[in-house]
């Protein structure tokens, strides 16, 4: 078993010490809720997560799922979690990337931000017209084939951006886009 100062201090022990069965059980959840306090620290201390994706975080790392829930409300009564802060930067990091509306509510749901804060957090989302015309015009030029916008399309998709928006980048931007559907 695995204590920490506190723990060791919280129950007075020291070499040789002889605890009775009910106190060998209690130190045991002791402990338990120590290990999982520490590594809420270190998870919250290297990322932005909430609460929802620090429970689980705590559970997949091997921590049982009532300290885990513990360790998470421990962390909120101190205020160092903060689910609506956590989603404001879920959304400026995906704003900086130049990922689409979808990409950002993906990254939200991935990050276990509850729905109920996600309108709050996407009210200020910008268009991101220009930022599609920038990335087709670093990855295509005028005499660019239909494969090559495909591409760039698809990956267009895959950060989250609309195709009716990416139809109205390339068309601005007079690229042959006569295979391509307009819907």
């Amino acid at each position: 078993m695995r204590l920490y100062r506190q723990t060791i201090e919280d129950f007075g022990l020291y070499t040789g010490c002889e605890l009775t069965t009910e106190q060998m059980d209690a130190l045991r959840i002791a402990a338990g809720e120590m290990s999982a306090k520490m590594r809420a620290v270190r998870i919250v201390s290297a990322s932005n997560v909430s609460k929802g994706d620090l429970e689980q975080r705590l559970v997949r790392k091997g921590e049982a799922p009532e300290q885990a829930r513990l360790a998470v409300q421990w962390m909120s009564d101190m205020d160092l979690l903060d689910d609506s802060r956590t989603a404001e930067l879920v959304v400026n990091s995906c704003i900086r990337k130049g990922y689409g509306l979808a990409r950002a509510k993906q990254a939200l749901y991935e990050k276990r931000i509850p729905k109920s804060l996600w309108e709050d957090a996407l009210r200020d989302y910008p268009e991101q017209t220009d930022a599609i015309s920038e990335f087709l015009r670093s990855r295509l030029s005028a005499d660019s084939d239909q494969k090559e916008v495909k591409r760039a399309i698809d990956a267009l998709i895959r950060r989250g951006h609309s195709y009716g928006r990416i139809r109205r980048a390339l068309d601005q931007l007079s690229l042959d886009t006569e295979e391509f559907p307009e819907d």
